[in-house]
């Protein structure tokens, strides 16, 4: 279950013996489990560190943006290594609470609304990861060009080289991307999550928390989308988001176009049904 050397590493840091261990799961690229040293429970990832190089040392980095900039609860990163063939990461573990969807549209409103940045561009200083994917980040001035650029070139791109997309598919999504600039509402950049589906989200009896972020600085229509697309956020969630930052005209027939970057991730990731919702998109544009 725990691989003996990240065992080893795991106490070495937390100068103490693992008295237990609960699976919890992961999917393709991590393993997670729930651990107890000295009575304080832990929150353990581990990976194939020649696989997802950087990847845990990126997703702290990515905490401490959301922590720094968002009233969010985010899980403090207690400490992190390499084995042989594993990366791992040791962080907080967050109990689970009561939900409180107005408290949360807030707190996301209230991120993304955040008065103090500096910087205008669209992008971040460094590059990520979105799922098991590289996630370019390089800033751009506009949306536009960010999003056609870092976004949906690139995963197209991906698709067509793997044989899952077209080389139609991919002049529609060339369409699409000539006419990014007048289907959003022109705002300045926000904070986002990157990956604010409800597996990244859980209600704890300190509030909201997010965690497993792919964060950039993007329209916020993203992360609104993102906790659509898969379902589990409550319709209060978006009244009481409205009531703090209104939505610009219209934001709900925006949501598939918004959608188009993390279905076309998980069509490079998955294939399978992902195609045809990508296509329907593109369909649009063709």
């Amino acid at each position: 279950m725990l691989p003996v050397q990240v065992k080893s590493a795991i106490e070495e840091e937390l100068n103490g013996a693992i008295a237990r261990v609960q699976y919890i799961g992961g999917g393709s690229i991590n393993r997670t489990v729930k651990i107890e040293v000295d009575a304080v429970p832990y929150f353990v990832k581990w990976n194939d560190a020649a696989a997802f190089p950087d990847m845990f040392s990126l997703e702290v980095k990515g905490l401490n943006l959301l922590r720094g900039y968002s009233e969010f609860v985010v899980p403090d990163p207690v400490a992190g290594g390499e084995t042989d063939e594993h990366a791992f990461l040791i962080m907080q573990f967050l109990e689970r609470g009561k939900p409180h969807w107005s408290d949360a549209g807030k707190v996301l409103a209230r991120m993304h609304s955040y008065a103090g940045r500096k910087d205008e561009r669209f992008g971040l200083s460094e590059d990520n990861y979105i799922g098991s994917l590289k996630q370019s980040n390089r800033f751009h001035n506009t949306w536009a060009e960010f999003f056609s650029t870092e976004r949906i070139l690139p995963q197209m791109k991906l698709a067509l080289d793997q044989q899952r997309l077209s080389r139609s598919d991919l002049a529609a999504a060339e369409n699409f991307c000539k006419r990014i600039g007048e289907i959003f509402p022109d705002e300045k950049p926000s904070l986002l999550h990157g990956d604010l589906w409800s597996g990244n989200f859980m209600f704890t009896p300190n509030g909201p928390a997010v965690f497993d972020p792919a964060v950039y600085r993007g329209h916020r229509e993203m992360d609104i989308a993102m906790t659509r697309l898969f379902g589990g956020f409550d319709e209060i969630f978006y009244n009481a988001y409205n009531e703090e930052y209104p939505l610009e005209k219209n934001w709900k027939s925006r949501i598939d176009y918004c959608t188009l970057y993390p279905l076309l991730v998980h069509v490079n990731l998955f294939g399978g049904g992902y195609i045809s919702d990508v296509q329907r998109i593109l369909n649009h544009f063709t």
